[in-house]
């Protein structure tokens, strides 16, 4: 099943694979023929199973994951064209020996360089979707307007979009960028509920403690902007994870996912990337795990419909109150 990411009608896959367990993970140590091979066999169980998009990010295991992705398409050159790959940009790591923070830049001279680098490590000649990881403070809508001008001009960028964003950071960017912004990609799960939570807090005590910004839900539905959540699958918190020591509401919420895949005979996995993708928004949840059973039994999402009464007694269990 596909789910355009925008009215131009790009097919991406219900369900993106994040590349970030990818490349032997967040050391300086080198790339061994054991990460092209897992990358190899993770790619190939994804795309057998549906997903199509591959979400990176130039952080990623310090550039690593791209690195070995990109190795995976030099050796199959044919796989690119089954694929949408996206990739992030704007944080800075920190140069310690100078005293030099981690920071974000979304200046356009480090806009630019920076696809560079990801397309040279992922070995591909353009990205189907560039995303602004993390807001810059000190970002210049203007300035972010021109780097896009310019990647979208020398074909280098299809798509545009962020991550981590409100509502109002986007009308900014919008107002002086050319380029539709086409992606939000925000953490939900069922652990993470404050973008529900800051809708049903409306006139409500509760709203003090939500940091979900408020209207940004809705303001990517009224235009078109995908949703995408990092973090779906609340790190294995109802799907199998140790719960010693756990409070009571997730303990109760893992028994409803478990009995609830028991019931319709599909994974925990599915139940809750399913809880995701029933609501209206038609998120895109991002799975990043590198177990290919794991990623096997998530794409059963898709073919799982939970009723409004099995998807309010998740949340409510989630919530661990009743509903105001």
């Amino acid at each position: 099943m596909k789910l355009p990411i925008n009215e131009n009608g790009l097919p991406a896959s219900r369900l993106i694979y994040g590349c970030m367990g990818l490349g032997g993970g967040w050391t300086k140590d080198p790339i061994e023929a054991k990460h092209i091979s897992q990358a190899h066999e993770v790619v190939e169980v994804a795309l057998d199973n549906g997903i199509n998009m591959f979400d990176h990010a130039d952080i990623y295991a310090f550039g690593k994951a791209e690195t070995v992705f990109g190795q995976v398409l030099k050796e199959n050159p044919a796989l690119r064209e089954k694929m949408i790959i996206q990739s992030k940009l704007g944080i800075r790591f920190p140069i310690e020996d100078k005293g030099i923070p981690a920071r974000y830049d979304f200046s356009k001279s480090y806009i630019l360089e920076s696809v560079d680098g990801i397309l040279s490590r992922l070995n591909i000649d353009y990205l189907d979707v560039l995303l602004l990881h993390r807001p810059d403070t000190l970002m210049d809508a203007r300035e972010v307007g021109e780097a896009f001008n310019t990647l979208k001009a020398s074909g280098k960028v299809r798509y545009f979009g962020v991550s981590n964003m409100s509502a109002g950071q986007i009308r900014l960017l919008q107002r002086y960028s050319t380029e539709k912004l086409v992606v939000n990609q925000l953490e939900m799960s069922l652990d993470k509920i404050g973008w529900l939570e800051t809708g049903v807090h409306v006139n409500q005590i509760a709203a003090r403690d939500n940091v979900f910004p408020e209207g940004t839900l809705e303001y990517c539905q009224l235009k078109n902007i995908q949703l995408q959540a990092w973090g779906s699958l609340a790190k294995g918190l109802y799907t199998g994870r140790n719960l010693e020591g756990a409070s009571e509401k997730v303990k109760n919420t893992a028994l409803l996912v478990q009995k609830l895949a028991e019931e319709k005979q599909v994974s925990r996995e599915a139940i809750v990337l399913a809880w995701l993708m029933k609501h209206p928004a038609a998120i895109q949840p991002v799975i990043g795990t590198t177990n290919l059973a794991r990623i096997k039994a998530c794409t059963e999402a898709v073919n799982v419909t939970l009723s409004r009464d099995e998807w309010y007694s998740l949340y409510v269990s989630s919530r661990g109150v009743n509903l105001p």
